[in-house]
């Protein structure tokens, strides 16, 4: 039986790996709860076994979340979408296990993003992901990781994109939000995912926990919910399951925060995508 919460629930950033994880039996999991809608990022390029030379080596990353997306919109009542974009975390591999410098790896992580944007061109993806290292790097790859991200930021410009940022944990990231409005991106398209309940600059993407749903329930400021689920079964208990964006909803509901779940899961997603969520149920 699927429980219906009355409203649309969406989970602003997951991963799906059918090839090597739960796939569409996690997708089932969030509908049965409740969950209506899903924004599928892709996964590290090198958990799928790709370890890129060249731009168009990401393409296969991103054929693989654009399937997994057409499938899991097949198994909810509203929809998925496709986020796709170039893990910050790259620039370490790329640089400390392949002898790439911190100006090269800058460079392929810009031309994958380049790549990734060409799938939003054409209404294929949604939005873009990008950022930089949540871990202590050198100097020279944190530059080269901020030059990634302002490219993404000018890519988002170019196709009207929002972008999607990993980053270090942080209750303030204005200098992103500055840098997207440098380059004409609206700094209100910035989601920082993995974010508390509460953060000055871009839109909190908030994980899923009662603590930093609260805050961010009472701020009164645009929010997302998320579970960064990673969908692999070598690690079960990483971050948050499926079930709890719908779960926690249905907490927010009863302790009487009808309106943030509505700003989370309606006015947001409208403003930062565009992507209308009462409209996809019907």
């Amino acid at each position: 039986m699927t429980e219906d919460l009355g409203t649309p629930v969406l989970d602003n950033h997951l991963h799906l790996d059918p090839r090597h994880g739960r796939g569409i039996e996690a997708v089932e999991d969030f509908a049965r709860l409740g969950g209506t809608h899903l924004l599928v990022v892709n996964k590290p390029s090198w958990l799928l076994g790709v370890e890129p030379d060249e731009p168009a080596d990401f393409r296969a990353v991103f054929e693989e979340t654009l399937d997994a997306v057409s499938a899991a919109t097949e198994a909810l009542p509203g929809r998925a979408w496709p986020v796709l974009g170039v893990h910050p975390g790259l620039i370490s591999r790329l640089v400390d296990d392949r002898d790439f410098s911190p100006e090269s790896a800058r460079d392929l992580m810009r031309g994958g993003l380049a790549v990734a944007s060409e799938y939003v061109a054409v209404g294929d993806a949604l939005a873009l992901k990008s950022g930089r290292p949540h871990y202590e790097v050198s100097d020279a790859v944190w530059e080269a990781s901020n030059a990634v991200t302002r490219r993404a930021f000018e890519l988002g410009a170019d196709v009207d994109c929002a972008v999607q940022l990993h980053t270090e944990a942080s209750e303030d990231l204005t200098d992103l939000a500055a840098l997207a409005e440098d380059v004409g991106l609206d700094p209100g398209r910035v989601v920082k995912h993995y974010a508390a309940g509460r953060l000055a600059g871009p839109v909190p993407s908030v994980m899923s926990e009662k603590d930093r749903l609260e805050r961010a329930a009472e701020s009164g400021e645009p929010f997302l919910m998320e579970t960064d689920f990673v969908d692999d079964p070598d690690r079960p208990g990483m971050v948050l399951g499926p079930k709890t964006v719908p779960r926690r909803v249905r907490w927010l509901l009863e302790e009487g925060y009808d309106e943030a779940v509505r700003r989370a899961h309606v006015e947001t997603p409208a403003a930062v995508y565009g992507i209308d969520t009462e409209e996809t149920l019907e």
